[in-house]
């Protein structure tokens, strides 16, 4: 596991160097989006709504609106400068039982570990949370959000929940709420006794994640079925751009029988400046590839046919001055002729 926060637990006067660690993890089967037609990977880009340029990650900073409608940037020096002690300190604030808690507060689960030098108040520590029975309330800041969480002990470890904010729980406002719902007696009775046979001790391990393990079978099934494929060679962004004129040329000397052109010198599309009319932001739906795949079709379909009816005018014309050259040819051999004669 990899820590992703070091600081200290401060207990009254005591100092508790650690390091936290995310509890959980998750194991959905993760799918890439990809074009139906092709496999192609569907990719999205972080684009200027403004000039249309695509931004670096580097050059991303963070934007809070006014009700006004002006707007305030903050850059990671000003999120790093803020005075929080939290950013590096788990303060205990008091200890309550953890019943007094409800888990709709509960948000995300870290385990602490101790520094190599703190490893005799830790356990200190943890000794009296397990023999008190209670739990303690902290603040603690991590990834630019200061959080209440509750510290408690588990298999040996001190276990940190970060908590909601009580202003961050939506209370629930239901019509059913307000009516005056009647339920007969024999029918709680009834609900009552159902509980109480389905009653048992809680073991997690023994539910499944049945959805998972079917997508996994369907998975294995498509698999060795065959109806699996290669995944597709991305295109090369700097692709080289054939002019268009100079194609059209060579095809009219090639067709007057003239040597052919020098091959053009070839450019290459710049990766990243473009114009912003060319500048497309992420597709905002499915088919958006579809319909640029198309355009491409029909834009080099029109290119070809254009190449082709130039090259046919070009015969004719050609074919037209052969055709006149015999004519004149044929008609000054009798005259030749009649002179010779004379």
């Amino acid at each position: 596991m990899r820590s992703i926060w070091r600081g200290a637990v401060s207990f009254g006067l005591v100092s508790i160097g650690v390091r936290l660690y995310t509890a959980t993890e998750d194991h959905d089967i993760r799918f890439n989006q990809v074009h139906a037609v092709d496999g192609g990977r569907i990719k999205y880009r972080r684009v200027c709504s403004i000039d249309g340029e695509e931004v670096e990650y580097s050059e991303i900073a963070k934007g809070y609106e006014l009700p006004d409608g002006q707007l305030v940037v903050l850059t990671d020096e000003d999120f790093e400068e803020l005075p929080l002690a939290s950013r590096r300190e788990i303060e205990v604030l008091q200890f309550v039982d953890q019943d007094e808690i409800d888990p709709i507060q509960y948000e995300k689960t870290y385990y602490l570990e101790p520094d190599p030098s703190a490893t005799r108040p830790y356990v200190l520590l943890r000794d009296a949370l397990e023999n008190a029975g209670r739990v303690a309330i902290t603040k603690i800041a991590i990834r630019s959000r200061e959080s209440l969480a509750a510290l408690r002990v588990k298999d040996g470890v001190m276990v940190l929940h970060t908590m909601r904010w009580p202003d961050e729980i939506r209370r629930p406002d239901f019509a059913f709420l307000d009516e005056d719902v009647a339920v007969r007696p024999q029918e709680l009775q009834m609900a009552e006794a159902l509980i109480g046979s389905m009653t048992a001790e809680f073991d997690p391990t023994e539910f499944t994640d049945d959805y998972r393990e079917a997508m996994a079978e369907l998975l294995e099934a498509k698999q060795s079925g065959g109806e699996v494929q290669p995944l597709p060679e991305t295109a090369d962004s700097g692709a080289a751009v054939v002019d268009l004129m100079s194609a059209l040329r060579r095809s009219v000397e090639a067709a007057r029988g003239g040597a052919a052109a020098e091959e053009p010198p070839v450019r290459r599309a710049p990766a990243k400046k473009a114009t912003a009319a060319k500048k497309v932001a992420a597709p905002a739906d499915d088919e958006a590839p579809a319909r640029r795949t198309r355009a491409r079709q029909t834009t080099a379909a029109k290119k070809s046919t254009a190449a082709t009816k130039a090259t046919a005018a070009t015969k004719a014309t050609a074919a037209k001055k052969a055709t006149a050259a015999t004519k004149a040819t044929a008609e000054k051999a009798p005259a030749k002729r009649a002179r010779r004669t004379a």
